[in-house]
């Protein structure tokens, strides 16, 4: 069932690409587009404000607009304590993560690039590009997904239709001047998404009948009113957290950033991007309160994924204009990090895989890659469309777990000098060959003990092997070699 005609949602798609193109067009510096810190680290030479805003803008994607309507709505008020307190704790901690790699790595544009510099190992250099990798393939696939199937939801128009839309609005603008587009463009598109918000939010509560609907509500369908309910936060908040937290830092998103932003404002710039970011939630979690209470009526259509809940929201009890204002938001908020994980991308593309030094190789390169990324993400959004009983929330789950990999070896190699390069390596590969297979099979099962100990396995894994191969130890081994040959030669 559409709520609003094809002719509409099309015109909307064409408009909203429009103001974005004449955004990066207007506002983007043209001296930055041609040379390769322009082009992926906007000249590091970024300001807090609009630094932070573009943080905040790019962490608003597909979990934040609809898992968080969906939490809210299933498990109430604790549920959606644990979704946006570990998203805020994720963007909080580069306060200390960003100004540390500034230090030790100024000129810098990956992470990968970093661990190869830390380390000096292409073998371990290798083996984290791919999680790397995959996360922002993931992210482009999971914004198509969502995007196309609220505004397919909404208009009628083919999901098949909708998603390549999507992509070439957001791949268009990019291709132009990388980082500094999607910063740019991150501005028009929060203050766009804070202003609607601003409208939409509150006549959705005058039209439910006010504040009481929602206290009715805040345990949502099957949840619970207290935020520490051990049963919640064992199934839903540890997966969760360590998810958001993995991801946050496994995201080359946050990095390419890190290096783009003045070195004095790093600090104020995450902390600012994370309380920006926190009010979004928190709003439209008070979507999936009122969809709670069942006197309402707001149901969903059979077939559509239950991230759809709070877009039922919004068409069951506003006007068509309204619903107009909301797909401009969500979009808005899709976009944001459709075009950060494109640039991401290219970053990786250019400076981790195929090294681009001159400045034409690599904006031409960045370009290329950003067009592949966005293809391979087409397919994959296309193909999860087809898998039975699989929704954003699996798929938001299982690149976070990919992250989860990887985030403590990357932690350690910023504070810690006696990581080791065999620590980090088996480490990764044991959590991939084993943690990772399981915890997939946990969610096939829907099983929460298997999902939430395959997911610690991943983190302490990792932590053991790169303990166990520290330098010391590695020291104290030689050492010991060293004394058997000489007893021997004796």
């Amino acid at each position: 069932m559409s709520y609003v005609s094809e002719t509409i949602g099309y015109t909307i798609l064409i408009i909203f690409g429009i103001v974005m193109l004449l955004a990066t067009y207007v506002f983007a510096r043209w001296n930055k587009w041609n040379t390769k810190d322009g082009f992926l680290v906007a000249n590091r030479n970024v300001g807090w404000l609009l630094g932070g805003t573009s943080i905040a803008a790019s962490w608003i994607w597909a979990p934040a607009l609809f898992i968080s309507t969906q939490i809210a709505y299933q498990q109430g008020l604790a549920g959606i304590f644990w979704f946006t307190f570990p998203n805020v704790i994720a963007l909080a901690i580069f306060a200390f993560l960003a100004p540390k790699i500034r230090e030790k790595f100024s000129q810098g544009y990956t992470l990968p690039q970093f661990i190869k510099y830390k380390l000096g190992s292409k073998k371990v250099h290798k083996v984290y590009l791919f999680p790397y990798v995959f996360y922002q393939l993931m992210a482009v696939s999971v914004q198509l997904f969502a995007g196309g199937s609220f505004i397919s939801l909404l208009t009628g128009i083919s999901l098949i239709k909708i998603m390549p839309i999507l992509l070439i609005i957001a791949l268009v603008y990019t291709l132009i001047s990388g980082l500094e587009a999607s910063i740019v463009t991150d501005l028009f598109q929060i203050i766009t998404i804070f202003g609607i918000g601003i409208i939409v939010i509150p006549m959705v509560l005058s039209s439910a009948g006010g504040l009481s609907i929602i206290s009715s509500g805040l345990a949502g369908i099957k949840g619970s009113t207290n935020i520490f309910n051990p049963g919640i936060a064992f199934s839903f908040g540890i997966v969760t957290s360590i998810g958001l937290i993995a991801g946050a830092i496994c995201d080359q998103q946050y990095w390419q950033r890190s290096f783009a932003i003045k070195k004095k404002d790093l600090r104020k710039a995450f902390l600012f991007g994370a309380v920006l970011f926190a009010i979004v939630p928190i709003a439209l979690s008070l979507l999936g309160f009122i969809a709670a209470n069942s006197n309402l009526g707001v149901t969903l259509p059979e077939g559509i994924d239950a991230s759809m809940i709070g877009v039922q929201t919004v068409t069951t009890l506003l006007p068509q204009w309204a619903v107009l204002l909301f797909v401009i938001m969500l979009l808005c908020g899709l976009s944001s990090t459709l075009d950060s994980g494109l640039s991401a991308f290219s970053s990786l593309w250019v400076t981790d895989i195929v090294k681009k030094e001159s400045d034409k190789n690599a904006i031409k390169s960045a370009r290329f890659a950003m067009i592949g990324l966005a293809l391979f993400g087409l397919i994959i959004a296309i193909a999860v469309n087809y898998i039975p009983n699989f929704g954003l929330q699996h798929l938001w789950w299982i690149f976070n777990a990919v992250a989860a990999c990887v985030v403590v070896p990357t932690i350690l190699s910023l504070y810690w000098d006696r990581l080791t390069a065999k620590g980090v390596y088996y480490g990764i590969l044991t959590a991939f060959i084993i943690g990772l297979p399981i915890f997939v099979y946990g969610n096939i099962v829907n099983s929460t003990i298997i999902i939430v100990c395959s997911n610690l396995f991943m983190i302490i894994v990792s932590v053991v092997f790169c303990l166990v191969y520290s330098k010391k130890t590695v020291r104290r081994k030689e050492d010991e070699s060293r004394k058997f040959r000489c007893t021997n030669e004796a």
